[in-house]
């Protein structure tokens, strides 16, 4: 299965109960909304595919994995309604991943900044080079990682999220993610990673999948109420971004 357009490509493999789901973008692997609502779509098709064991996902190239939303849609927004629908792409495609009923692992092979940082927290099982490192930077241009941050936190705890926020020109290394749980594992090369992603999913869906899927439920215990909760911070960040301070910061960002 395969969907490609002039911004962005969606592609899915399935073999041996694995579905592999690959995104692109030319800018960094950023989500434009267009493309997040299709790898959103994906999720929840496969979880209703009964082929399907395990989901891995990835994206493409050896630069960044990804970069989080567009850029040009965020500066188009116009009004709080735009806004909050801009922001709501992330929460709806993290509900996604945690509602969805196969087991997901994130390969990471490089940089994630904002909704990547997201996506990777939202995967059930991460793997990633040492060049994954993660960047929350929403508050230096006056938003802040609202939609994301019930997944981040989850993942690394309050404190690491605060400390990823509040440094929100930092970059985090890899072994950092890694010392506070958000990668299971690293890797030095793309190819180490590559082979460790297939040893360890081949192995996943070979467990039974009734099993899996009651795992799957185990471990996102508690977050029922996300359906809404990210939808009320979208709306948070929907509002913010039209402040005169983040209109000025998203202007000279992009200049």
């Amino acid at each position: 299965m395969s969907s490609q357009s002039p911004i962005g490509s969606l592609n899915t493999t399935i073999e041996n109960k694995i579905a592999t789901i690959t995104f692109g973008h030319p800018s960094s692997n950023s989500f434009p909304r267009e493309l997040l609502d299709r790898l959103t779509s994906e999720f929840n098709n496969l979880s209703n595919n009964s082929l399907v064991s395990v989901i891995v996902l990835q994206s493409e190239g050896t630069g960044a994995f990804c970069a989080g939303a567009s850029f040009d849609e965020l500066l188009a927004v116009s009004n709080e309604a735009e806004g909050t629908q801009f922001f709501s792409g992330f929460a709806h495609l993290i509900n996604a991943m945690r509602s969805c009923s196969k087991l997901i692992i994130g390969r990471i092979h490089g940089k994630a900044v904002g909704g990547g940082v997201g996506i990777a927290c939202a995967c059930d099982y991460t793997m990633a080079t040492n060049n994954a490192s993660i960047k929350l930077s929403e508050l230096a241009i006056g938003i802040g990682p609202f939609v994301i941050e019930p997944a981040v936190s989850r993942k690394i705890g309050k404190n690491a999220m605060s400390e990823m926020t509040l440094a929100a020109q930092d970059w985090k290394s890899a072994q950092w993610a890694f010392s506070k749980g958000l990668y299971a594992v690293i890797f030095e090369t793309d190819l180490e990673l590559d082979a460790a992603v297939v040893d360890f999913s081949s192995k996943l869906s070979s467990y039974n999948p009734d099993a899996l899927l009651e795992m799957k439920k185990v471990l996102w215990e508690g977050t029922q109420h996300w359906s809404t909760l990210l939808i009320e911070r979208a709306a948070i960040s929907g509002r913010l971004v039209l402040s005169d301070f983040t209109i000025k910061a998203l202007l000279q960002f992009k200049k």
